[in-house]
């Protein structure tokens, strides 16, 4: 399977804040933008897999500021890693200023995405070969989350997670 760039699975969704989308502060409902975020991430997925995804898990999630009502909202994702059947997603959040265009980042999460076919068996997606800086930055960190997720879950012994150790050996 030959590999691809981080850019081919590109997915950037825009969109407006509404008022029902909002909390009593009138800002974007935590839950609304996790749905968001997920959709842009499973198209990300897609694209890099050419087949069905399901959401296995939402690795990490920061909310960091908040996203006021009548905010244009910019999701951008794409494949940080691949794995055997699993992709590691990252998806950055942006508002965009009405009059000046500036993008702000206010939110960014880590979602990982399982390919299937259409028994929902898992399949074989293509690695990933990172370009730039932070394409690589991501993709070298990936293995460290997926380690951690695994000990974590008592589906790796800690004793194997060979990337986390060698955090903290040197």
């Amino acid at each position: 399977m030959e590999a691809k760039t981080p850019k081919e699975s590109l997915t950037i969704l825009t969109d407006m804040v509404l008022p029902a989308e909002t909390n009593a502060l009138n800002n974007l409902f935590g839950g609304e933008l996790l749905a968001r975020m997920d959709r842009a991430c499973s198209i990300a997925a897609q694209r890099h897999s050419k087949r069905i995804v399901v959401t296995a898990s939402v690795n990490h999630v920061a909310f960091n500021k908040a996203v006021p009502v009548g905010s244009v909202v910019i999701l951008e994702a794409k494949v940080s890693r691949a794995f055997t059947s699993s992709m590691e997603i990252y998806v950055d959040v942006w508002t965009e200023d009405r009059e000046s265009g500036q993008k702000t980042k206010v939110n960014e999460g880590i979602y990982t995405f399982v390919a299937v076919d259409r028994t929902g068996t898992p399949v074989k997606v293509p690695p990933i070969s990172p370009e730039t800086d932070l394409e690589k930055e991501r993709f070298e960190s990936a293995l460290r989350r997926k380690q951690l997720s695994l000990v974590l879950s008592g589906r790796m012994k800690p004793s194997d997670a060979t990337e986390l150790k060698a955090l903290f050996t040197s």
